[in-house]
C-alpha cells in the first residue's frame, strides 16, 4: 500500500522510525504487559475435591442457575406426537384357524391390515401322529394287557393335548383300566415303533424311541424318596458324605506316601549300584573321598543338610542343625531314638563327629518315614481284612505269613532295641560303622521291597 502511494505521489501516515530495537523489538514500550491472574490460594484443611466446586470469577466453567439436560442418559425418549398422520383403527370381526366351531369374534385392528391373517395363528403348531389301519393292528399291535378300543382312547387323546403326558395321565377316562403315566408312555412308543419298522421310516421320523419302563418308575420312586426325606435323616445324609471326604483324603495322603517310598526305595537301590560300580573302578586310596551323593539322589535321603559355604569365618557346629523342613514329630522322634541310643543330641562338633552325626539322624528319619508307610501298609490289609469279613460273614480271612509284619505292638512288655526299629539301609555317603542295625539283613526296607 505504501508504494501504491509512492506512485500516485500521495501523502502518506506518518510512521515511526525504523530503527535497530523495533527490528529486533528491543523497545520497552512495544512489549504487551501480561494480566498477571489472580488465584485464590486453597484455604488450609479444605480437601482439593471440595475448592474445585467453589465459585470464582476467573472460573470460565461456571455452574448453570437453571437445570440443564443436554444429555439423554438414561431417561427414555418420549414419543414425538403430531409429528405424523394418524393411521385409523376398525372395529372388525376375525375368525381363529385352531377353532373348528367357526365362532365369529371382534377385536380393534388397523384399515392396513383389513383381510390378513390372524396373527396368532403362526403359533397353531399340531403334532402330526401316525395312525394304523385294521388289518396293522391285528397283524402287529395285538397286546394282551391293552385292548383296541384302550389303544384308540390313547391316540385320540394324545392327538388331541399334542402328546402333554400329565394331561393325557389327568384326562384318562375313568371306565377304563386304571394306568399309570409309565404305561400309557410305554404303550404308545410300542405302538410307533413297530408302525416306523413297518412303514420303512427314515430321518428324524423314523427313529426309534426306547423308553425304559423300569427306569422311569425307579426313578420316580427315588425322587419321591429324596422328597419326603426329614430333616433329621439330611443332616445324617450330610455327615456321611463328609466322613466320605475325609476318607478320600486319608486314602490320597496314603498314596502319596506310598508313592515317596517308592522313590526311597529306588532311589537307594540305584545308589547301592553306583557306590558299588564306583568302588570298583577307583583305587583304593580314593574310595574314602566318596563321601556325596549323585545330585538326583541327594533329595531322595532322609535330610538334605544345607552346605555352610560362607566366605568368612563360620562354626563347625552350623553343620549340624537341622533344617527348618524338618517337622516337629520327626525331631522329637530323632531325640527319643538318640536318648535309646545314649547320645548326646547336641555332640562335640568334631569334623568326623560333624559327618557322622548328621549321617545317623538322616538315617533316622528315613527309618520314622519307612515306619509311618509300614503302618498304613499295615492298615490298609486290616481295613481290607474287615471289608471281606463284612462281604463273607461265614467265611474267616487269614492273612498269610508272608504278608504279616511285625511292628512290635504285638508284645509291648518285651523291651525293643533300636536295631529292631531303625532302618538298616545306610546312606552311600555314610562310612561303615560299627552299628548292629548295619549288620542286619533282616530289616523293614528288605521286608517292603521283596514284597512290592
Amino acid at each position: 500500500m505504501a508504494d501504491v502511494r509512492d506512485i500516485l505521489e500521495l501523502e502518506r501516515a506518518p510512521t515511526p522510525e525504523v530503527s535497530k530495537e523495533v527490528i529486533l523489538g528491543l523497545r520497552k514500550d512495544s512489549l504487551k504487559k501480561k494480566k498477571e491472574k489472580e488465584v485464590m490460594r486453597r484455604p488450609e484443611g479444605m480437601h482439593r475435591e471440595l475448592y474445585a466446586l467453589l465459585y470464582s470469577d476467573s472460573n470460565k466453567d461456571l455452574p448453570p442457575l437453571l437445570p440443564t439436560d443436554n444429555v439423554q442418559g438414561y431417561k427414555s425418549v418420549k414419543a414425538k406426537l403430531g409429528m405424523k398422520r394418524v393411521r385409523p383403527w376398525k372395529w372388525m370381526p376375525f375368525t381363529n384357524p385352531a377353532r373348528k366351531d367357526g365362532v365369529v369374534l371382534h377385536h380393534w385392528r388397523r384399515i392396513c391390515d383389513q383381510g390378513k391373517e390372524y396373527p396368532f395363528a403362526m403359533f397353531n403348531k399340531k403334532i402330526e401322529l401316525l395312525k394304523y389301519s385294521d388289518g396293522e393292528y391285528s397283524e402287529h399291535l395285538l397286546c394282551d394287557d391293552w385292548t383296541r378300543s384302550e389303544t384308540d382312547t390313547l391316540f385320540e387323546i394324545c392327538h388331541r393335548f399334542d402328546l402333554r403326558w400329565p394331561v393325557i395321565h389327568d384326562r384318562w377316562p375313568s371306565h377304563l383300566a386304571s394306568r399309570s403315566m409309565e404305561d400309557l408312555k410305554e404303550r404308545y412308543y410300542n405302538v410307533t415303533n413297530i408302525l416306523k419298522k413297518i412303514n420303512n421310516l427314515t430321518g428324524p421320523e423314523g427313529k426309534i424311541v426306547n423308553y425304559d419302563t423300569d427306569h422311569e418308575r425307579r426313578r420316580k420312586q427315588q425322587l419321591i424318596k429324596l422328597w419326603d426325606r426329614t430333616p433329621k435323616q439330611i443332616e445324617e445324609e450330610q455327615q456321611l458324605i463328609n466322613e466320605l471326604r475325609k476318607i478320600e483324603a486319608r486314602k490320597k495322603e496314603r498314596e502319596k506316601k506310598t508313592q515317596d517310598l517308592q522313590k526311597l526305595i529306588s532311589a537307594d537301590t540305584d545308589a547301592r549300584k553306583i557306590t558299588k560300580t564306583t568302588k570298583k573302578k577307583l583305587p583304593q586310596a580314593k574310595i574314602a573321598k566318596l563321601d556325596t551323593l549323585p545330585p538326583s539322589l541327594e533329595s531322595c535321603t532322609g535330610i538334605k543338610f544345607p552346605d555352610v559355604k560362607s566366605s568368612g569365618v563360620s562354626l563347625r557346629s552350623q553343620r549340624m542343625k537341622l533344617p527348618a523342613s524338618v517337622g516337629q514329630k520327626k525331631v522329637k522322634a530323632i531325640e527319643q531314638l538318640l536318648g535309646e541310643l545314649n547320645l548326646e543330641t547336641n555332640p562335640m562338633a568334631v569334623e568326623e563327629v560333624c559327618q557322622r552325626f548328621n549321617d545317623l539322624r538322616s538315617d533316622l528319619v528315613l527309618m520314622y518315614d519307612l515306619r509311618t508307610v509300614l503302618l498304613n501298609y499295615v492298615f490298609e490289609l486290616q481295613t481290607l481284612k474287615h471289608q471281606c469279613e463284612s462281604l463273607i460273614p461265614d467265611k474267616v480271612l487269614e492273612i498269610p505269613e508272608a504278608l504279616t509284619i511285625n511292628t512290635g505292638e504285638e508284645s509291648p512288655s518285651r523291651p525293643r532295641a533300636i536295631s529292631e526299629m531303625i532302618d538298616a539301609v545306610a546312606t552311600p555317603n555314610t562310612p561303615n560303622r560299627k552299628r548292629k542295625a548295619a549288620l542286619e539283613q533282616s530289616n523293614v526296607l528288605k521286608k517292603i521291597k521283596a514284597r512290592t
